[in-house]
């Protein structure tokens, strides 16, 4: 990624995504590979009159700690985690993973045990986040992990990487605030809105939205971004759905997922690979077998999928689903210690039906 572009999203990312001013103190999170970006960050943050602090991960980290570490260890809170959540006006999480399969052979009831262990701690950000109290924004440093998950060059995933962030646009910030009117269009349109139903090849879902919000996200928490979202009324789900795409959690790859809903619940769950981990995810506690957020992507530049759901989730012509934990801002009020994020297809003739009137169909917005 050429300087000016690193300087670019850092721009974004500090004046834009959490808008920095004067004494916040601001966690800047990211392995060592991406130092050239957390330099401008730190240094884009003094600029504003923040306070920066920088967390530094290492690979292999987490595998050592999910097969060594005693049951006690594995559920010790990092106190500097729990302080951050807690205290911090905002962070900047900055993905740059050197290997995205790390945890492929871990232990699931492993993972189950340290997601629940941080679940009061997610539940904080969440709140705070919800208040309006902590700002944070998750972003990506290109690796070749990363390319090749994406099958894409090194230079290629670069490419990739400042289009769909904007970063190389000569004025991102403005084409970000772009994309939040025409998004906010679509969410004044749903306002007050009771009851949506999902047709297609992949889909036959309804729920109610009644009394919940769409978020208009645009650049405010991802980077890259471009969807609007909402959490929908908990027991309220009905009906099935097939994910065509790979769902990725904890570095783990589950295929062929479809998923059946009776009065908001996952009744019955499949998939073609990794069934076990996908079913041990469900039952980690009761909330992640409800819905947590129901998501529409637009970003036109995110075009494929790529195994990184920071991109795909965004991808224009598809809807994602969570499992477990929703937002308060949208109106959620499901607790869990997951959050999955699952994308579906709608570009194949897909249809988004709100109160009887059809609000997008194969990918485009009917309004």
């Amino acid at each position: 990624m050429s300087d000016s572009c690193i300087e670019s999203l850092a721009r974004i990312l500090v004046h834009y995504s959490t808008r920095i001013k004067t004494g916040d103190r601001v966690m800047i999170i990211a392995y060592p590979i991406a130092k050239p970006l957390v330099c401008e960050v730190y240094r884009e943050v003094l600029r504003a009159g923040g306070h920066p602090y920088t967390q530094i991960e290492m690979d292999e980290l987490d595998f050592i700690r999910f097969t060594e570490a005693s049951e006690d260890q594995l559920t010790f809170v990092n106190p500097v985690a729990k302080m951050v959540a807690e205290t911090f006006d905002a962070y900047v999480q900055i993905l740059s993973e050197s290997n995205t399969r790390d945890l492929t052979n871990a232990d699931p009831a492993r993972l189950s045990t340290h997601e629940k262990a941080y679940s009061k701690v997610s539940k904080t950000i969440r709140d705070r986040t919800a208040s309006g109290d902590l700002r944070w924004v998750i972003t990506v440093y290109p690796t070749n992990a990363y390319a090749q998950e994406a099958e894409m060059s090194l230079r290629e995933y670069r490419e990739y990487v400042y289009r769909t962030t904007y970063a190389d646009h000569d004025d991102p910030l403005k084409k970000w605030e772009e994309v939040r009117v025409f998004q906010q269009r679509l969410v004044e349109w749903l306002r007050g809105k009771n009851n949506i139903e999902l047709k297609g090849p992949n889909v036959d879902l309804m729920f109610s939205i009644k009394g919940r919000t769409f978020i208009n996200d645009a650049g405010a928490y991802n980077l890259p971004d471009g969807e609007i979202f909402t959490g929908p009324v908990e027991e309220s789900v009905e009906g099935w759905i097939r994910i065509p795409y790979p769902a990725l959690y904890c570095n783990r790859e589950v295929e062929g997922i479809e998923l059946q809903f009776k009065n908001g619940r996952v009744v019955e769950a499949s998939a073609k690979k990794n069934e076990g981990f996908l079913l041990s995810m469900l039952d980690i506690d009761p909330g992640a077998r409800y819905l947590g957020e129901f998501g529409i992507g637009t970003n036109k530049e995110i075009d494929r999928h790529i195994k990184n759901i920071l991109f795909d989730e965004k991808m224009d012509g598809t809807i994602h689903i969570s499992l477990g934990a929703g937002f308060p801002e949208s109106g959620s009020k499901n607790d869990s210690a997951i959050h999955w994020d699952m994308i579906c297809e709608m570009r194949n003739g897909g249809q988004i039906i709100v109160d009887g009137d059809l609000f997008y169909e194969s990918g485009e917005f009917i309004i």
